[in-house]
C-alpha cells in the first residue's frame, strides 16, 4: 500500500504481518514497521522468494519473499519511479523506469530510457536505442509496463502523454507502436497462438 508498506497474510486475510524490514524512509516514522511508500511490487515468475520493489525512495530487492529488503538503487539516475517488471525466465533480470521525483514526474532530462539489471541490482544498464532522447518529458505510471513470456521477452511501456513503446529484443531496441492516445494508465500483454 502506498504510504503504508507491504503486508503478508498466510491465513486468508485473518491477520497481516508487515514486511518492510530494510526499507528506507526519508520522513519520520511513528512505527519502524509501517509508513513506507510502495509504488510497485513485482515477484519473479520463476522464484517466488525473489521480489523487487520500486518505492518513493529507491529500488529494493528481497531474496526471502519480503521478510527483508536490500536497496539496489545505486547506478540508477533517480531513486523514484512507478513502473517495473521482472524477466519471465531469469530471476536476476529486472526492468524499471526511473522518473524525476519532482512535480512533473517525467523521465530525467527529457531523455526516455528503461533501465535493466541482469545481476539482481548489482549494476544497471540504460536501454534507450530507438527511444526519444530530446524533449521526452513523459511519465510512466505504475501499471504502465508489461513483459511478454517469450524466451527473449518483449518489453512494452505506455506514457502519460499517450505513446506506446515496444521492444522485441528484451529492451535492446525500441519502437513507438502507437501514439496520440489518451494518457496510458495500464499496459497488458498477451500471447495469441
Amino acid at each position: 500500500m502506498q504510504g503504508i508498506g507491504i503486508f503478508e497474510t498466510t491465513d486468508d486475510g485473518a491477520s497481516w504481518t508487515p514486511r518492510n524490514r530494510g526499507l528506507r524512509a526519508d520522513w519520520p516514522l511513528e512505527d519502524p514497521e509501517v509508513g513506507y511508500c510502495v509504488h510497485k511490487l513485482v515477484m519473479s515468475p520463476v522464484d517466488s522468494d525473489r521480489l523487487y520493489q520500486q518505492n518513493h525512495v529507491g529500488m529494493h530487492r528481497s531474496d526471502d519473499a519480503g521478510h527483508s529488503w536490500t536497496e539496489i538503487t545505486e547506478g540508477l539516475p533517480t531513486e523514484f519511479g512507478f513502473a517495473a517488471g521482472a524477466h519471465p525466465h531469469d530471476r536476476d533480470t529486472f526492468y524499471v523506469i526511473p522518473l524525476d521525483p519532482g512535480h512533473g514526474r517525467c523521465m530525467p532530462d527529457g531523455s526516455a530510457a528503461v533501465w535493466r539489471t541482469k545481476d539482481a541490482g548489482s549494476s544497471w544498464e540504460r536501454l534507450a536505442d530507438g527511444l526519444p532522447q530530446r524533449d521526452a518529458h513523459v511519465g510512466v505510471l505504475r501499471e504502465g509496463m508489461a513483459i511478454d513470456p517469450y524466451d527473449e521477452p518483449g518489453v512494452y511501456f505506455g506514457t502519460s502523454t499517450g505513446q506506446l513503446f515496444a521492444s522485441a529484443d528484451a529492451g535492446e531496441s525500441w519502437s513507438e507502436i502507437a501514439s496520440y492516445l489518451p494518457g496510458i494508465m495500464s499496459v497488458e500483454v498477451a500471447v495469441v497462438d
